[in-house]
């Protein structure tokens, strides 16, 4: 990550009919259209075993950014793509600080 993340994008409660191991061949060959997108600069894809929720974590490099995501056609195809049962719920947080900076990130590795 070369840029530090301003804003967050927090997906939660994704359900679907799908099985775990569908969702997840869908997602990954979804991956390259989530990689290329301008500002976009980590997705975290997490789930819950318990409740069978799927949930996003995206790191954006401006509010600009995660604006033209939201209205993009890669944003609206997620329910169809995913098949969704419900509509997921969609928390916005700005970054106020980080633990590490990216190029300190990359000094450990």
């Amino acid at each position: 990550m070369d840029a530090r993340p301003t804003i967050m994008l927090i997906v939660r409660g994704l359900k679907s009919a799908l099985t775990r191991e569908e969702m997840e061949r869908r997602y990954k060959e979804r991956l390259p259209e989530f990689r290329k997108f301008p500002g976009l600069l980590q997705k975290y894809y997490s789930y819950d075993e318990s409740t069978g929720e799927w949930a996003g974590i995206y790191l954006w490099d401006t509010e600009e950014s995660l604006a033209a995501y939201l209205e993009s056609d890669l944003r609206k195809s997620i329910p169809a793509a995913y098949e969704l049962t419900q509509a997921p719920r969609i928390e916005r947080y700005p970054i106020v600080d980080v633990l590490r900076a990216p190029d300190e990130s990359e000094r450990r590795r």
